[in-house]
């Protein structure tokens, strides 16, 4: 079985809370920097028409018994960059597989994969360099990600749970992070708030559509916003003479 030492990973803050990608929450739950949980380490299957992988897995991250149903529907019905994409984001990338299947159909790009959770950064890395794709991939904490990096494509099953504020924090960093013709796409359970979370995201200059809905999950892909979008708007009032 394999080990996995992370105890010489940094992990992300901003403004000495830990929220940049997944928020402050107990240490019991995936998305603690450091989970307390003993590790366990285990292995599950990832199987795709375009690819089969075996991926390691560890207690304290999350969907460890299996590829969990919302990352799955993405895997299947998007996770597929722009054509001439070169820079590819897995947001809170947990023990990898998106980065993984982003890996595999893109081998002209470079992979980032972000978590706040030191374990799961440690595993997302063992299965990169596991299955050949290390060189292509950087696994990092999120305040390792340097301020200049944009992507061209963003995947993400997002942690709807940490609570709506810390999540729009999250969003509102990466999705400034893409490309004037960058896109995302996050799949967001229906009943967690997908609907409300794209009505935000547009009202934040995001062009956002539903792509897919299926089994209680939504797709949603989202547009880079123009300068215009983000920009306040003019005042109306007329200066005097």
């Amino acid at each position: 079985m394999v080990h996995i030492d992370v105890s010489l990973i940094i992990t992300g803050s901003c403004a000495g809370k830990p929220i940049a990608i997944l928020g402050p929450v107990s240490s019991a739950q995936y998305f603690a920097e450091d989970p307390s949980v003993s590790s366990d380490p285990s292995e599950i299957e990832l199987t795709l028409p375009d690819l089969s992988a075996t991926l390691t897995v560890d207690r304290g991250v999350f969907s460890t018994q299996r590829v969990d149903a919302g990352s799955k529907l993405l895997l299947l019905e998007a996770a597929q960059a722009p054509e001439g994409a070169t820079t590819l984001l897995d947001l809170g990338c947990g023990y990898g597989p998106i980065a993984v299947a982003l890996a595999h159909r893109h081998p002209e790009a470079h992979v980032w994969a972000v978590d706040v959770n030191a374990r799961a950064r440690a595993l997302t890395q063992h299965n990169v360099n596991a299955l050949g794709f290390g060189d292509r991939c950087t696994v990092a904490a999120p305040d390792d990600v340097p301020s200049d990096v944009r992507f061209d494509y963003i995947a993400s099953n997002p942690p709807i749970r940490v609570g709506k504020a810390v999540l729009h924090t999250i969003l509102e960093r990466w999705l400034s992070a893409l490309n004037p013709d960058g896109v995302a796409d996050l799949v967001v359970q229906k009943h967690l708030g997908s609907d409300s979370l794209a009505r935000w995201m547009t009202s934040k200059g995001w062009t956002t559509e539903r792509t897919m809905s299926r089994a209680g999950y939504r797709i949603l892909r989202v547009t880079a916003a123009t300068a215009a979008s983000t920009e306040p708007p003019a005042d109306p009032t007329p200066t005097p003479a």
